[in-house]
């Protein structure tokens, strides 16, 4: 799978997708307008009126103008609300399902497994790490949700956490996580919107046929018998034209949903290298008394965000999902059609055995085919990257693992990292935090001097990625009073390198997310921000400054015929910050070359340092590039 390409072909399937909704509305709007105006006018007196025949003035440009204006600001107005309501990204979703957040409030075995192997998949694969919600359903279910992987989240029931082994878990969050590169999310969320829109015309219908019904009903007589016809006659066009608009959209919804979920089950295969993950969760939902049918009260409005069919749906065009049968004969094609016995448990929940990381096999390697290997896994994830995510896990310091996972302690823990970039402005930094970072963060702080001091170069961008959901619990308050602290200590380092800020950008990105932008241009339209960060990339592997416009100009040359000017440093942050905001609008081919320019500037010495590591996974991050982990530094 390309990511890049993926990306591109979802923006593209999301501007046809809204395109072909837009000319539903239209449809709709104006069928409801020509409605409402035939009511209008009968309900003025019909052919008694002067003014001629009821369906010429119903025809008057004025009414059908001011008709449809109408109609169409209800349609906007919904689909905006819910949008609003929708902001938040993921969490709105989850919490709309009546999830609770795992992150830092784990209770049992369980629910840590689950966490476990979620954190695995992100670490493994280079994205943020999402947050996990658990709903209380017993039915077999999941789902991604968010506008950007840095508001994502992962949502999980309890009969898929009881119920599946670990390999299974790690097929369906896989699959997951196959929407989240695949730039599913933020189409599902405007679908959910707009589909609210076209909804809300049935509803007023709805509203105006019962309240003409009562009025009937207590009014009694012929009173005004002509005018509540005609708003009977309103409310009943009205409802339906908006539940037709609807099922045009829901069968547009399940279209797109269902060759979704075909290519994120593929996804799911490649990622794993294990068939018998998906595969068997697929099989336990078609064998378990509640399959994945969820209980909540708005399963139906999010549908199509579900890894299996979460509600009781019509099916052929209304299907969300594909049939169970034919998934599960895709990925397992020698299945027999048996389905595993309810009365079967799951497997005890042991962690398994990571086997031996495959740094050893890419031991030897030389700088050039290691970024290649890089470039290659953007948005990929394989069980080299897993297990090695598996390995950075264990070899952490426990104290430090826990305080990641603490909502106080995150806080120092970010401290901490940055503190402990440059040994010889430690003490100058501690100092800066007196008086301004809460006094139990600083406590927390002190007791994990050791841990972090003995922090290898290459986990502090892990340990800040698990770090990360529990800071997005921060109150406004906490949170500024956090922001003010990381930029203190970023303000006090005598040397800042471009480390320390993609370090820091990475903490305020994936706590504060990524403002939407068009994905517009090319590369050809932003050389001067590119040559800021190549040249920064290039002075991170070196302090010579010959050194470093010799590894600019190999980074330069992946560019070929295109041509940049080295940029003399050190670079302002606010420089870095700017760039890296304007380099946010390349398309995918525009990202592809940086990265590869930027992979050029690594390499060109025949070494990778962690310093350049780090830094060039922290850019790709910022520029929502997922990249895993390099699996051979030195």
């Amino acid at each position: 799978m390309d990511f890049f390409a993926a990306q591109d072909r979802a923006r593209r399937n999301t501007g046809r997708l809204v395109l072909l909704l837009v000319v539903a509305v239209v449809s709709l709007v104006a069928m409801a307008t020509l409605a409402v105006a035939l009511v209008m006018v009968i309900s003025e007196g019909g052919q008694q009126q002067a003014g001629g025949e009821p369906l010429a003035r119903a025809l008057d440009p004025y009414l059908l103008g001011s008709v449809a204006l109408g109609v169409l600001a209800l349609v906007v107005l919904g689909s905006l609300f819910k949008h609003l309501q929708l902001r938040a990204g993921g969490r709105a979703v989850a919490e709309a399902m009546g999830g609770r957040l795992l992150n830092g409030n784990v209770r049992d075995a369980d629910e840590q497994r689950m966490l476990n192997v979620v954190e695995e998949m992100a670490i493994a694969s280079g994205t943020p790490v999402p947050a996990v919600y658990l709903l209380e359903e017993p039915a077999i279910n999941a789902f991604a949700a968010g506008h950007s992987p840095q508001d994502a989240v992962v949502g999980i029931t309890r009969g898929a956490i009881e119920r599946l082994d670990r390999d299974e878990l790690q097929g369906v969050v896989a699959h997951e996580f196959s929407h989240i590169f695949n730039g599913d999310m933020r189409l599902n969320l405007r679908l959910v919107a707009l589909l609210h829109g076209l909804l809300l015309i049935g509803l007023v219908g709805h509203m105006v046929l019962r309240g003409t019904a009562g009025r009937r009903m207590l009014g009694g007589g012929n009173r005004n018998n002509n005018g509540q016809a005609a708003m009977l006659a309103l409310g009943a066009a009205l409802m339906v034209v908006g539940y037709v608009g609807t099922l045009c959209g829901n069968i547009i919804k399940a279209a797109v949903s269902r060759q979704r979920e075909f290519l994120a089950d593929a996804s799911a295969v490649q990622f794993t290298r294990d068939p018998n993950g998906i595969g068997g969760a697929l099989k336990k939902i078609g064998d378990h008394q509640q399959g994945s049918q969820l209980e909540a009260s708005n399963a139906a409005e999010f549908s199509h965000l579900y890894f299996s069919r979460g509600i009781r749906a019509a099916s052929g065009m209304l299907a969300t999902h594909p049939p169970l049968d034919e998934r599960i004969r895709r990925v397992d094609p020698q299945w027999d059609g048996e389905l595993p016995s309810s009365a079967e448990r799951r497997d005890s929940g042991e962690e398994t055995a990571a086997g031996p990381a495959s740094s050893g096999e890419s031991r030897g390697r030389d700088a050039r085919q290691l970024m290649a290997m890089a470039l290659a896994t953007i948005g990929q994830l394989d069980q080299a990257h897993l297990d090695d995510a598996r390995r950075r896990l264990d070899a952490l310091d426990p104290r430090l693992l826990e305080a990641a996972h603490d909502p106080g302690a995150a806080r120092a823990v970010a401290y901490g990292v940055l503190i402990h970039l440059e040994p010889g402005t430690r003490a100058a930094q501690r100092e800066l935090l007196e008086g301004v970072a809460d006094p139990g963060v600083l406590r927390e702080l002190d007791a994990l001097e050791e841990p972090l001091a003995a922090l290898p170069a290459d986990q502090r961008l892990v340990l800040l990625e698990l770090a990360i959901p529990l800071l997005k619990q921060l109150s406004t308050a906490q949170y500024a009073t956090f922001k003010l602290c990381l930029e203190r200590l970023i303000a006090a380092e005598a040397a800042p390198g471009a480390l320390h800020w993609a370090l820091y950008r990475v903490l305020v990105q994936g706590v504060e997310g990524r403002h939407s932008r068009r994905r517009d241009r090319a590369l050809t339209a932003l050389t001067e921000p590119a040559a800021v960060l190549l040249s920064s990339m290039a002075r991170a592997g070196s302090d010579d400054d010959d050194e470093a416009r010799r590894a600019f100009a190999a980074g330069v040359a992946e560019l070929a015929p295109l041509a940049l000017d080295y940029v003399p440093g050190p670079t302002a942050f606010a420089e870095l910050d700017m760039s890296l905001d304007r380099l946010q609008r390349l398309n995918g081919e525009g990202r592809r070359q940086l990265l590869a320019a930027l992979a050029g500037c690594v390499e060109h010495d025949g070494r990778v340092s962690v310093r350049e590591a780090e830094l060039f996974r922290a850019l790709a991050e910022a520029l929502d590039c997922p990249l895993p982990p390099l699996l051979d530094t030195h």
